[in-house]
């Protein structure tokens, strides 16, 4: 079974982004183990509002990643671009059939009323966080509305000269 990987960049303070939705703080200086982990993977979720900003960021949006099958997961959208697939309803019959299906594991993208849905559906199997070097002092949190406590067990860390500390964990 492929796995669903939530993989994102927070700041110390738990935050995906800043007070006005900004991301401009997140390392781009190097890899950052980006490219090895592009290798795992070659499928996307991604949420509306993610969607909805990658759209508007056009091509600089996906500058330097692969091509990935794009899952899109929406109650209000009527329809996405050619090459992706709307998932309006039935998330959790959906998932299990995408993590069933053949393939590289899945990439969690973006969206945190995403993440919290799959979280709480138990779907999620591992939590890749690259913890960036800054507080933010407000914004979106990385985990919000969770319905329970979720145990992890650490498999790996990896801490780069900049500050930033990368760290996997398994959803036990």
């Amino acid at each position: 079974m492929r796995k669903l990987i939530l993989q994102v960049a927070v700041s110390l303070d738990g935050l995906i982004e800043g007070p006005n939705g900004e991301f401009d703080w997140c390392l781009t200086d190097q890899d950052y183990g980006l490219n090895d982990f592009f290798k795992q993977i070659d499928t996307l979720f991604i949420g509306r509002k993610t969607y909805e900003l990658m759209e508007r960021m056009g091509e600089n949006a996906s500058a330097g990643f692969p091509k990935f099958k794009e899952y899109i997961f929406s109650t209000t959208l009527e329809t996405v671009k050619d090459d992706t697939v709307l998932i309006k309803e039935d998330i959790e019959l959906n998932v299990n059939k995408i993590k069933n299906s053949n393939g590289k594991n899945i990439w969690l993208f973006g969206g945190g009323s995403l993440t919290t849905s799959l979280m709480n559906l138990n779907l999620v199997d591992e939590v890749w966080l690259a913890i960036h070097p800054i507080v933010l002092g407000g914004g979106k949190p990385l985990f919000k509305d969770l319905i329970k406590r979720f145990e992890l067990k650490l498999l790996n860390t990896k801490v780069y000269d900049t500050g930033l500390l990368f760290v996997k964990y398994a959803i036990k």
